[in-house]
């Protein structure tokens, strides 16, 4: 049994919605000339205590900051607590620096297992590489999205161990956005993972579009940071070569696709995003086909967002924390 401490009184004000963009932000009804206010977030997670919330609010009105909202979560019988931030400020009051040090001072007090701060206007972007197979359905949607500006991230590049000849699309994209594009054969017995890890070396995380090699433990720990993947969810479960066949011609009625951390248990991972819908008799094996690879796009896209978002903490062993 879980449950959520709602935080309202103990800040300075709410403002705006959290899906708003706040690279730059003025205060309602603000006459003044000051420069705009810069958007940040931090997010917390320490073992509980009596003050935790009354002091992340003092660490940043004290700088003169302002916070937009903040979401806490403490399980129940757990002595745990979780928070995510969204906060405004002046950056000549409060330079980033020192925001660093005001808020490694409260994790030092607290015992912090993860203190985190970020300021999309000011830190770099995420560094991602993105790996996938022959299906393109979600690699063309991230890359779309990335364009679009929904994905703050960078692509260092795209590998693949599906040839993709000079007139494809996904080519031209790549080519025109100046995104390399690696093509590295695999076998059974050779997956390529030391070359996979020598591109990578540099990237904040990896994305598995519908990558279809299994990664090994061994190569998980040596790169040593974030992997998430985007699957299916056909149930009951199937197995083997083209499983939305199978699932069509066994007569489901509920699919879905499930976004995940990987680990080296086989699509195990704690859990980021799960989205599912209905089909019926009246799906023929394309509108079934494009049904299930519309919600693979949008919950890997959902999931990516977030994470960039530093909305999604780890949570006991297997489990996560989604804000």
């Amino acid at each position: 049994m879980t449950f959520t401490r709602r935080v309202s009184s103990c800040f300075s004000q709410f403002l705006g919605s959290a899906n708003r963009s706040f690279n730059s932000y003025k205060l309602p009804g603000d006459p003044s000339s000051s420069p705009s206010l810069t958007y940040g977030i931090h997010i917390f997670h320490c073992p509980d205590e009596v003050g935790i919330v009354a002091k992340l609010s003092e660490c940043i009105a004290s700088r003169g900051g302002n916070i937009l909202g903040a979401d806490v979560f403490v399980p129940q019988n757990k002595n745990v607590f979780y928070s995510r931030s969204e906060f405004v400020f002046d950056p000549i009051r409060w330079p980033r620096k020192q925001m660093d040090e005001d808020f490694l001072k409260l994790s030092n007090m607290f015992s912090a297992v993860r203190s985190v701060v970020r300021v999309p206007a000011l830190d770099p972007k995420f560094k991602m590489a993105v790996l996938a197979s022959k299906q393109d359905h979600c690699l063309v949607d991230l890359l779309y999205g990335w364009q679009e500006g929904r994905l703050p991230v960078d692509i260092t590049c795209v590998i693949s161990n599906h040839h993709r000849g000079p007139n494809n699309n996904v080519m031209h994209f790549l080519e025109r956005n100046g995104i390399p594009y690696h093509y590295l054969h695999t076998t059974e017995e050779n997956k390529r993972e030391r070359e996979i890890l020598e591109l990578v070396l540099n990237t904040d995380f990896l994305v598995l579009a519908r990558y279809m090699q299994v990664l090994s433990g061994q190569f998980l720990r040596t790169y040593g940071k974030d992997v998430i993947n985007i699957h299916h969810g056909l149930l009951p479960s199937f197995k083997g070569g083209n499983p939305c066949k199978q699932a069509f011609d066994a007569g489901v009625k509920l699919i879905g696709a499930t976004s995940h951390f990987v680990t080296e248990e086989l699509d195990s991972g704690p859990i980021i995003e799960q989205m599912v819908e209905r089909v019926s008799h009246r799906d023929n094996l394309q509108s079934f086909v494009q049904k299930s690879e519309n919600l693979e796009k949008q919950c890997l896209a959902k999931a990516l967002r977030w994470y960039c978002e530093l909305r999604v903490l780890p949570y006991e062993e297997n489990r996560t924390v989604v804000f």
